[in-house]
């Protein structure tokens, strides 16, 4: 890099923690089970980006649900993603050595994510990693969810860095589309999606498996 990043702004389930494949089991159960959707485990994990509503919304269409009965839907989702998640629960390995390191650089860092507080609070308070972020953006924080890039811009507002001296880290194409609109650069994590899923967008340095890749030493 040119010039070393003054902010990390993370994305978080995929990204922090590798627990996507029980978001996709909650959602195929509680789509399929409960609301009656003929879709199948493959195609809800496509849907699976933006705000939990915009998600239903894709599915079903727009005013299909109440506002009430989407927020009703949301939490029942979340309950069973965190009980078949919550003994797994557990940083992706190395991150916390990164996240240490990074503190000890000053490089600010923030959670940007889709998540509602109900589930970012499960994975920070859980995993005790609340105090190395200096913002949280969530989805009851934005208007437009990813690939929007109002989470990412937010998040490096609250910091008080500008765009290109932010890096994220996404798991997701949506996640990377957004950082792209935000003219922020992305390290992808390939926890859910295979680097040839990300060959729409320019603003990739680097794709990694876990934090331990040494590609990570040339943010510092």
């Amino acid at each position: 890099m040119d010039t070393k990043p003054k902010a990390f702004l993370f994305d978080l389930n995929g990204t922090m923690i590798d627990d996507m494949a029980y978001h996709n089991h909650a959602w195929h159960d509680i789509l399929t089970n409960d609301l009656g959707a003929n879709i199948s485990f493959a195609a809800v994990k496509k849907q699976m980006y933006g705000k939990n509503q915009d998600l239903l919304e894709r599915v079903f269409g727009v005013g299909h649900f109440s506002q009430e009965q989407i927020d009703q839907i949301s939490i029942e989702k979340e309950r069973r993603y965190q009980a078949a998640y919550k003994e797994h629960l557990t940083l992706i390995p190395g991150l916390n050595a990164f996240l240490d390191r990074a503190k000890q650089s000053g490089i600010a860092m923030a959670i940007g994510s889709a998540a509602i507080p109900f589930n970012i609070n499960f994975v920070l308070d859980n995993l005790n990693v609340r105090t190395y972020f200096d913002a949280i953006v969530s989805a009851e924080d934005v208007k437009n969810s990813k690939p929007d890039p109002e989470t990412f811009s937010k998040g490096a507002n609250i910091l008080g860095v500008l765009p290109e001296n932010c890096i994220v880290f996404e798991d997701a194409p949506k996640g990377v589309e957004a950082a792209q609109h935000a003219g922020m650069k992305c390290i992808a994590l390939t926890t859910m999606h295979g680097a040839k899923e990300f060959s729409a967008y320019q603003n990739i340095i680097a794709f990694i498996e876990d934090y331990h890749d040494p590609a990570l030493n040339q943010l510092f």
